[in-house]
């Protein structure tokens, strides 16, 4: 056997040089069978390690089986059933055989590269942030981010919500549209529960508020991520570029953060795949979608409730003040994702306006609803403080 080189110059003496075979022999020192055996090879001699047999050989057929049986089953599973049947062999071994079997088996699928029209569609997701969002009170929690996203301008926008329910859920959406400032024909979302009636439908709450907006949706398969892969890879870089580093005061300092994140760095930076602005894209994309309505649907949650002898009412685990003049009264109540209202039924008498918290084992009491209840229990007035003006007390002091 000869190598590369000599090979080489075997061939380069009898096809360039025209020399004879030997010549060739004669120069090269080799035998005439070498010299024509490299001259009928057309590919470079190359070692070839001979195949060893293997403790595995036996069973291949048997594993072919139990992948067209299961293709998804464990390499551990495999090994068991291989191991009853008398296999001796490593894991390692296994292992590699079925990564590179494996996949003649499973079902292949392909994908089509999508091109988005202006104002088509706004994918959504829901984000769920590494950490816990401080609400006050010493208090943290776990918070959600309702993303939104255009894909052909890639310009988005989110909103930070507590709770994966309808009205939560709603109001992001809302604001995100807000944000971006205009309406697609179509949202597009995946199996949420309080937006997925089952089916591919819309639950009554989310279809009622695509009705009053006037938009569509579309509710895509289960476990398909890549039918909204913009809105994820947004998610990806929400990740990556807005978390680290970073420290929140509470709610408000979060969303505010975040809204300024998305208009000074997110819309504006420089889109590889777009060689663009998605900013520039949007105020493109915003000549073709709907203008937004004068107002949004109204997302709060409402419930009726008496006014107990004990006035408070219990929302997320915190307890609001209604007004004690009130006590068996029937009253409505709209918790929004900043404040408290009551009103009575009847003659629509304010019951309590709070500001809403989001921090948990609370008792919020009004100073009015305090004071209202220290007068109908009989009890003593609330001594008169005396207000002076400062003047007085700087006169006191010496210069």
């Amino acid at each position: 056997m000869v190598g590369v080189e000599q090979w080489a110059e075997i061939r380069r003496l009898y096809f360039v040089k025209r020399l004879s075979i030997k010549e060739i022999v004669r120069r090269t020192g080799r035998g005439r069978n070498t010299i024509r055996r490299a001259l009928r090879s057309a590919e470079a001699p190359r070692y070839r390690r001979p195949p060893r047999p293997s403790k595995l050989d036996p069973f291949r057929e048997e594993v072919h089986r139990l992948l067209r049986s299961d293709p998804c089953l464990p390499g551990k599973r495999v090994r068991e059933l291989l191991e009853e049947q008398g296999y001796a062999g490593g894991k390692t071994i296994l292992d590699d055989y079925l990564r590179e079997l494996r996949p003649l088996f499973l079902p292949q699928r392909t994908f089509q590269r999508t091109q988005y029209r202006p104002g088509g569609v706004c994918q959504f997701d829901l984000w769920e942030p590494s950490r816990e969002i401080p609400v006050g009170c010493g208090q943290t929690r776990r918070g959600y981010v309702v993303v939104g996203c255009l894909p052909y301008s890639r310009a988005g926008a989110g909103v930070l919500v507590f709770s994966k329910e309808a009205p939560d859920l709603l109001y992001g959406i809302g604001r995100c549209l807000a944000k971006l400032g205009g309406l697609p024909e179509a949202l597009v979302w995946d199996r949420e529960g309080a937006l997925h009636a089952g089916g591919g439908r819309p639950t009554e709450p989310f279809a009622a508020f695509c009705g009053e907006v006037g938009v569509g949706w579309r509710i895509l398969e289960a476990r398909d991520p890549q039918s909204k892969g913009v809105v994820e890879r947004l998610q990806g870089y929400l990740e990556t570029s807005f978390e680290p580093g970073r420290s929140f005061a509470g709610e408000l300092d979060y969303q505010e953060q975040l809204d300024r994140w998305f208009d000074e760095r997110a819309n504006v930076r420089f889109h590889r795949t777009l060689r663009c602005r998605p900013s520039d894209r949007l105020a493109e994309e915003l000549t073709v979608m709907r203008p937004l309505p004068e107002r949004m649907p109204d997302v709060d949650r409402r419930l009726v409730t008496r006014v107990p002898p004990d006035p408070y009412v219990r929302l997320d685990c915190s307890d609001y003040s209604l007004d004690p003049r009130l006590v068996g009264r029937r009253v409505e109540l709209r918790v929004s994702q900043r404040e408290v209202l009551a009103a009575c039924l009847d003659t629509g008498e304010l019951a309590c306006r709070h500001r809403r918290s989001f921090a948990r084992y609370r008792t919020i009491t009004a100073l009015e609803h305090a004071r209202a209840l220290r007068e109908l229990r009989g009890a003593p007035p609330e001594p008169e403080v005396e207000t002076r003006p400062l003047a007085r007390y700087d006169a006191l002091i010496p210069a």
